[in-house]
C-alpha cells in the first residue's frame, strides 16, 4: 500500500493532495469535452448537458434529442431528464441537492428529487423579453444575468420571488460571479460584473465601480467563505484580493497564452486553474502546483456556504460575521477516466505523515506497526511518548476520519486502539463515534452509490441529509442500515418506498396493497397518507382509498378524502376521530361545493353533522338554518327561526311580518294547531300594541298580555284593558290578580276598598291581603280580613297581629273560646288598655 504522502504536493508552506476516488468513470464515446459539468454539493450528483455551441459527431444508436442527464461521481447514471422547453442557461444545485435549470425565456425548473418530478416557475421583470445570458448559484438561490446586462435575483428556491438588483453600467460583461448575502454587509446577494477594465459591485439599491486598472478579468472566483476574490486577465494574470478591493493579496503569472477554462478556489487557501488538460493550483506568495491529465478535466468546486452554517455570535475584527468555510473542503476534478479530490491536507493528517515528523501521533502509528512486526521497537515508542499518549490517541482517531484509503483508516485506528490500551483510564466515545462515522462513509462512497463525502463534509452534511439523499437515489436498503446503525428515524424510508411502489409497480392494486400493508404495519411514524397520496396522483384511486384506511390520523385522511372528491367517506372519517374541528372543516368544504340539496341529503343521515350545522348556523348563517329546516320538513323549529328574527326586529311592523312567515310555515299542519294559534295570537297583540304606542305616550310594544294590562290599569285605561281582556279571552282569575297588581303599584286605595265592599272574587280575599299589607296599608288590608273566610282561626289572627290589630284578634279568639289563644295574644298587647280588655275577656271566659 502506497504511503499517504505518495500524493502530496507542495505548494509554499503548505500541501496539496490529490485522491483517486474513482476510475472509469463515464464511458469514452461520453466526449466530456462536449458538455456542461454541474456538481451538487457535498459530493453530490452531477448533472451533464451537451454544450450546444458545439459540433459534435454523429453516432449510431445515439438520441438527438436533448438531456439534462443526471450521474453519481463514479459515473453511474441515476437519471436522464429529457429537455425540450428552450435553450438552456443555466443549471445550478442547492445545498439540498435540488437541480435548478434555468431557460433562455427565463423559465425556472426546480427538480426536487432526482427522479424527474419538479416544480416550475418565471423569473418574469423582462426575461421572456430580453433573454437570460448566463445564470450564477449559491446554496439558496441564484442570479440570472439578462441580455441586456439586468441582474434578477431569486433568494429562495422554495418560495421564490424574483427581483430586479440595481441597474449595472452598459457594456460587454467579461465574466461576473456573486457573493451570497451571508457574506455581505447588506445581507443582500451582490454581483461583481467584470466590464472593461474593472469590476463593478452590483446590490438592490445601487452599482458601485471599484477602480480597478488591471482588467479585463476572463474569470471571477469568490472564495469560500466570502473574503477573498481571485481575479483572472486575458494576459494570463492571476490576482487575489480582498472581497472589498481594498487590498492586492497576491499575484501569479501563469504565463500560458490560452485563457483557462475555469478558474474556482481550493478551500480558502488556493486557487485552481484548470485548461483543458492541465490544472495549476495557486497558493499564496505565488506558489504554484501543477497537474496533468490525459483527457479534458472538468472542475466542481465548493461554492459560497449559505446562511445554514453561520456562527452569529461572533464577530471578526472587521465587523463581518466570523461564518464556518466552505461547504467542501477541496474541489473535485473529472474527467473521462477519473474522478479525483484535490484538497489541502489537513492539519491532523500532515502531523502524522508528513516526512521527518516526530509528533507522538506518527511515533504512535510507527508503535502499532512494530507491534504487528512483533518488535520491541513498540514498547519503547510507547514509553517514548507516555506523557503526550492521549494526544496521540485522539490525534489519530481524527485522522482516520481524513482519510479515503481503507487501509490506512484501519491502521490509524488501530494506532489509537493500541494507545488507548496502555492507558489507564480514556473516554473512547470519539473512538466509537469516529468507527461508526467511517462505516457510513465507506458504505457510501462505494462506486455503486458514488458519493464521496470527505469527513468534514459529512459533519456538516448530518446523517438525516446523507439519509435523505440515499432516498432519492432509491437506495433504501443501505439507507434502512446506516440509519438502524446511527439510530435515525426510518419512516420517511419506508413512506418513500411505498410511494415509489405504488408509482412504478405493474401489480394490481389490491396485491400492492397487501404487500405495502405487510411490509409496514407495526412500524412508527409512517404516513399513509402520503402514500394514498401518491397512488392517487398516480390515478389509482382505489388504491388510495384502501391505503387511507390504514392510517390512524383522522386530519391525515379527510383532506386527502375530500381531494379525491371522497366526500361522503371524508365526513365519516371526521365523525368517527370526534374532531369538531374536523367535522366542520368537511362540511364547510361540502357546503361550498354542493348544492344545498344535496348538502342536505349528506348530513341528514349523520345525525352529528347535522347537530352541528345547526349548532353553528344559529349564530352564523340564520338562512341555511331556514333552509335545512324546509328540507327536513321541521317546521316548530322552522317557524322557531322567524320567532327569534321577530323577536330582534326593531319595530312592530317587521316583527309582523316575521310572525306571518312563521304562521304560514305552520299554517298547513293540522297537528300544529296550539302553535300556529299562539302565533296568530302573537301578531294580534303586536297590533294592538302598536295602536296603543301610537295612542298613548307609554311604549307597549315587546310586553306580554299580562302585562300590557298591567300598565294599561296602572296608567288609569282601565276600559282599554278590559277590551283587550275580552279580545284575548283572558279569566277572571287573571285579570283580577293583573287588576289587583296595577292598583296596588298605582296606589289606588280608593278603588281597592270599592272592591272590598264587593261579595265575591274569583281570586279570594287573601290576595288583596297580602298585597296591601306588603304596600304599607295595613289598615285597608285589616278591611279584608273578615272575608277570608276560608282561613283558619290561628291565620285570621295571625293576619289581625300583623296589622297591629291585637284587641281585633282577640275578639276573634273569645268567638270561639280560645283561651290559649287569648293568653298568647295578651303577650303581644301594645296600645294602652289593650292589655287590660284582654284580661278581662279571659276572665270572662274562665267564670
Amino acid at each position: 500500500m502506497a504511503h499517504p504522502t505518495a500524493d502530496w504536493e507542495r505548494v509554499g508552506d503548505t500541501f496539496y493532495r490529490k485522491s483517486q476516488l474513482y476510475t472509469a468513470v463515464f464511458d469514452k464515446d461520453l466526449e466530456l469535452d462536449n458538455y456542461t459539468v454541474t456538481g451538487a454539493p457535498y459530493g453530490g450528483a452531477i448533472a451533464l448537458h451537451r454544450d450546444e455551441t458545439k459540433l459534435q459527431s454523429f453516432r449510431s444508436g445515439q438520441t438527438s434529442k436533448s438531456s439534462v442527464d443526471i450521474y453519481s461521481c463514479a459515473g453511474k447514471l441515476i437519471r436522464r431528464i429529457t429537455w425540450d422547453k428552450g435553450t438552456i442557461r443555466g443549471i445550478g444545485w442547492s445545498e439540498d441537492e435540488k437541480l435548478l435549470i434555468v431557460t433562455q425565456d427565463g423559465t425556472v425548473r426546480c427538480y426536487f428529487d432526482l427522479q424527474g418530478d419538479f416544480t416550475q416557475f418565471s423569473l418574469g421583470n423582462g426575461a421572456e423579453e430580453f433573454g437570460v445570458a448566463a445564470c450564477r448559484f449559491y446554496s439558496t438561490g441564484f442570479v440570472a444575468l439578462l441580455c441586456n446586462n439586468q441582474l434578477i435575483a431569486v433568494s429562495r428556491y422554495e418560495e421564490p420571488r424574483p427581483r430586479v438588483l440595481a441597474a449595472p453600467p452598459d457594456g460587454d460583461v467579461h465574466s461576473w460571479t456573486l457573493i451570497p448575502p451571508a457574506y455581505t454587509l447588506s445581507r443582500s446577494v451582490e454581483v461583481l460584473l467584470a466590464i472593461d477594465q474593472t469590476i463593478h459591485v452590483v446590490d438592490s439599491t445601487e452599482a458601485e465601480d471599484r477602480m480597478l486598472d488591471i482588467g479585463p478579468f476572463t474569470h471571477i472566483s469568490v472564495s469560500p467563505n466570502g473574503r477573498f476574490v481571485a481575479l483572472y486577465t486575458e494576459m494570463g494574470k492571476a490576482y487575489v484580493v480582498t472581497s472589498d478591493f481594498q487590498n492586492r493579496l497576491s499575484e501569479h503569472d501563469s504565463k500560458a497564452r490560452a485563457l483557462p477554462k475555469d478558474v474556482q478556489w481550493c478551500g480558502n487557501d488556493a486557487v485552481v486553474i484548470a485548461w483543458e488538460d492541465e490544472v495549476h493550483i495557486i497558493g499564496p506568495n505565488n506558489a504554484a502546483a501543477k497537474y496533468f491529465y490525459d483527457d479534458r478535466v472538468h472542475v466542481i468546486a465548493g461554492k459560497v456556504q449559505s446562511r445554514l452554517h453561520v456562527r452569529h455570535d461572533s464577530l471578526t475584527r472587521d465587523g463581518v460575521s466570523d461564518m464556518l468555510p466552505a461547504d467542501y473542503d477541496g474541489v473535485r476534478l473529472i474527467t473521462n477516466d477519473t474522478c479525483d479530490f484535490l484538497q489541502k491536507v489537513p492539519q491532523v493528517i500532515d502531523e502524522v505523515f508528513r516526512f521527518g515528523t516526530e509528533s507522538p501521533a506518527s511515533i504512535l502509528l510507527d508503535a502499532v506497526e512494530q507491534l504487528e512486526n512483533e518488535s520491541p521497537k513498540a514498547d519503547d515508542n510507547i514509553q517514548l511518548i507516555r506523557p503526550n499518549l492521549v494526544e496521540a490517541v485522539d490525534t489519530c482517531v481524527k485522522a482516520s476520519g481524513y482519510e479515503f484509503t481503507v487501509h490506512w483508516q484501519k491502521q490509524l485506528l488501530k494506532a489509537a486502539s493500541f494507545g488507548k490500551s496502555v492507558l489507564d483510564i480514556y473516554n473512547s466515545d470519539d473512538f466509537v463515534d469516529m468507527c461508526e462515522t467511517l462505516r457510513v462513509l465507506n458504505a457510501v462512497r462505494f462506486y455503486e452509490i458514488g458519493l464521496p463525502l470527505s469527513y468534514e463534509q459529512f459533519q456538516r452534511l448530518t446523517p438525516e441529509k446523507l439519509v435523505e439523499r440515499l432516498i432519492n437515489r432509491r437506495e433504501y436498503l443501505l439507507a434502512l442500515r446506516i440509519s438502524s446503525y446511527l439510530r435515525l428515524p426510518t419512516d420517511r424510508i419506508y413512506v418513500h418506498w411505498a410511494s415509489q411502489k405504488v408509482r412504478v409497480s405493474s401489480s394490481d392494486e389490491d396485491t400492492i396493497c397487501r404487500l405495502i400493508v405487510s411490509k409496514l404495519s407495526g412500524k412508527r411514524g409512517i404516513s399513509f397518507e402520503e402514500i394514498a397520496r401518491a397512488a392517487y396522483d398516480e390515478g389509482r384511486g382505489h388504491l388510495a382509498t384502501e391505503l387511507l384506511n390504514h392510517e390512524p390520523r383522522a386530519g391525515k385522511q379527510v383532506p386527502l378524502l375530500l381531494s379525491m372528491e371522497e366526500d361522503e367517506i371524508a365526513l365519516d372519517k371526521a365523525i368517527e376521530s370526534g374532531d369538531s374541528d374536523l367535522i366542520f372543516y368537511v362540511l364547510l368544504h361540502l357546503k361550498r361545493k354542493l348544492p344545498l340539496a344535496s348538502f342536505f341529503r349528506v348530513i341528514n343521515l349523520r345525525p352529528l353533522a347535522t347537530a352541528l350545522i345547526e349548532s353553528s348556523a344559529q349564530g352564523d348563517d340564520i338562512e341555511l338554518l331556514k333552509d335545512m329546516y324546509y328540507q327536513d320538513d321541521r317546521r316548530i323549529d322552522g317557524a322557531n327561526v322567524f320567532v327569534r328574527e321577530a323577536l330582534r326586529q326593531p319595530s312592530s311592523q317587521t316583527a309582523i311580518d316575521k310572525l306571518t312567515l312563521a304562521a304560514k310555515v305552520l299554517g298547513d299542519s293540522k297537528d300544529m294547531a296550539f302553535e300556529l294559534k299562539a302565533l296568530q295570537e302573537a301578531i294580534q297583540l303586536l297590533k294592538v300594541q302598536e295602536a296603543l304606542d301610537r295612542d298613548l305616550e307609554d311604549k307597549y310594544t315587546g310586553l306580554s298580555v299580562n302585562e300590557t294590562l298591567f300598565r294599561l290599569i296602572r296608567d288609569g285605561y282601565g276600559p282599554r284593558a278590559s277590551k283587550i281582556a275580552s279580545a284575548f279571552r283572558l279569566s277572571d282569575k287573571t285579570v283580577w290578580w293583573i287588576r289587583l297588581r296595577a292598583l296596588v303599584a298605582k296606589r289606588d286605595w280608593a278603588e281597592l276598598e270599592t272592591i272590598s265592599a264587593t261579595r265575591k272574587s274569583p281570586i279570594g280575599w287573601e290576595p288583596f291581603f297580602t298585597a296591601l299589607l306588603s304596600a304599607g296599608n295595613p289598615k285597608l288590608a285589616a278591611v279584608f280580613i273578615p272575608k277570608c273566610t276560608s282561613a283558619t282561626l290561628t291565620e285570621r289572627i295571625e293576619m289581625w297581629v300583623k296589622c297591629g290589630m291585637v284587641k281585633q284578634a282577640a275578639e276573634e279568639a273569645l268567638k270561639h273560646k280560645d283561651l290559649s289563644l287569648l293568653e298568647e295574644l295578651k303577650g303581644k298587647a301594645t296600645r294602652p288598655g289593650e292589655g287590660a280588655e284582654i284580661e278581662r275577656m279571659i276572665s270572662g271566659l274562665r267564670r
